[in-house]
């Protein structure tokens, strides 16, 4: 039997807030500089879509293609949104997404969640997620993210978790998931709290993580994006 050394990517979750800024511009190509700048290789992406109508997106994909390494994950059901409920995912050119499922969530608010699985190591699921304002509507949302990722060894669950508290709210996925919040990402201007977090299984080890404070992540959105640097245990053959 031959093992290989493990693999390191780098997760960035961000609420672009469809695009606009502290200024009230609706600004797509100041998200772009700000992904660009985060050298990821996975983005997942909340509030990618506008509320209204068909749910247009707020980054057009043409200027995701010809601005940016990375390749949009075909996640949305119609022709102008890029999104499922928001959540968009963006992959680096030359990573291999083998499964899309969209995950619709309980909960008061219409919500959903997007899981994506890559051909990575030992193989890795990251679950894009923006959950309700309400504690109730989150734990069940968390409760279903857990039964829908029950047989996904090494998995990320990455977003908007809309959670105010730093202890209370995560027990739907405290056996199998360590929650993290990297530091404070909203809201932008002052950040107080760390509603942004990455959940990670047993077998996905967190290296680093941070919170992108830099002067154009300030004003681009009410959010700053929040990044993890993590390990999946390598294939073996």
């Amino acid at each position: 039997m031959l093992f290989m050394q493990e693999t390191q990517i780098r997760v960035v979750s961000y609420n672009m807030r469809k695009a606009r800024g502290l200024d009230q511009m609706r600004k797509p190509e100041r998200i772009i500089q700000v992904i660009n700048g985060l050298k990821a290789d996975i983005v997942v992406l909340q509030e990618a879509d506008k509320r209204l109508g068909a749910r247009p997106s707020a980054l057009p994909p043409q200027m995701i293609e010809a601005d940016t390494d990375f390749a949009l994950v075909d996640v949305s059901l119609n022709d102008v949104s890029i999104g499922w409920h928001g959540n968009a995912v963006l992959a680096r050119k030359g990573l291999d997404v083998c499964n899309v499922d969209r995950l619709d969530l309980p909960g008061l608010e219409p919500r959903g969640a997007v899981r994506v699985q890559l051909d990575v190591g030992a193989g890795l699921t990251v679950v894009a997620a923006h959950l309700g304002l309400r504690r109730r509507d989150r734990r069940a949302q968390l409760a279903k993210l857990n039964k829908d990722t029950s047989q996904d060894t090494h998995c990320v669950i990455a977003g908007d978790f809309n959670e105010w508290s730093t202890t209370k709210g995560f027990e739907p996925l405290a056996a199998r998931f360590d929650t993290y919040s990297p530091g404070r990402s909203f809201h932008a201007r002052r950040p107080i709290a760390g509603l942004d977090r990455f959940a990670l299984t047993t077998g996905v080890t967190l290296r680093d993580a941070g919170v992108d404070q830099s002067p154009l992540a300030r004003v681009a959105s009410d959010h700053l994006p929040i990044w993890s640097d993590i390990t999946i245990p390598a294939a073996t053959c």
